[in-house]
């Protein structure tokens, strides 16, 4: 995965693509801070869960762009989400989600929303890169409701 993004670099300096670079190179800093701070290398998981979190910094920026009025700036962060998004696996559709919420709660034995945290904790590693954590949420309390 590590060798893929650097070569994605590779070829956005020789194609002189100065905002897909810096957004690559954003994410090269991201993925050795990271490394750095586990003091290992990252495996490809690892590395899709730096890749989650810098989209999530920029959806929050985003929403705090569009509140001060910042068009620009929110189109920025959101050509950069969807170059960010390239690198993660496909995503799980709404109907796939439900699926493995309910299998999730049935094995759990889940039958409300105070239970929530079990239900997380077993899906979460399962849908890890392929579904955001608010998109989990927000199916887990839809079932439990």
């Amino acid at each position: 995965m590590l060798k893929k993004i650097q070569e994605e670099m590779k070829n956005a300096m020789k194609a002189g693509e100065k905002k897909r670079l810096s957004t690559i190179r954003m994410l090269l800093a991201a993925i050795k801070n990271e490394s750095i701070e586990k003091k290992k290398e990252l495996s490809t998981e690892d590395i899709l869960g730096v890749i989650q979190r810098e989209i999530k910094q920029r959806r929050t920026a985003i929403a705090d762009f569009r509140a001060g009025g910042r068009e620009d700036l929110v189109k920025e962060n959101e050509a950069e989400i969807a170059l960010l998004e390239n690198y993660l696996p496909p995503q799980l559709s709404d109907a796939e989600l439900e699926a493995l919420v309910r299998q999730a709660v049935a094995e759990t034995g889940a039958t409300s929303l105070r239970e929530m945290g079990k239900v997380m904790g077993k899906i979460m590693p399962q849908v890890k890169g392929k579904a955001d954590g608010e998109r989990v949420q927000a199916a887990v309390r839809k079932i439990l409701a």
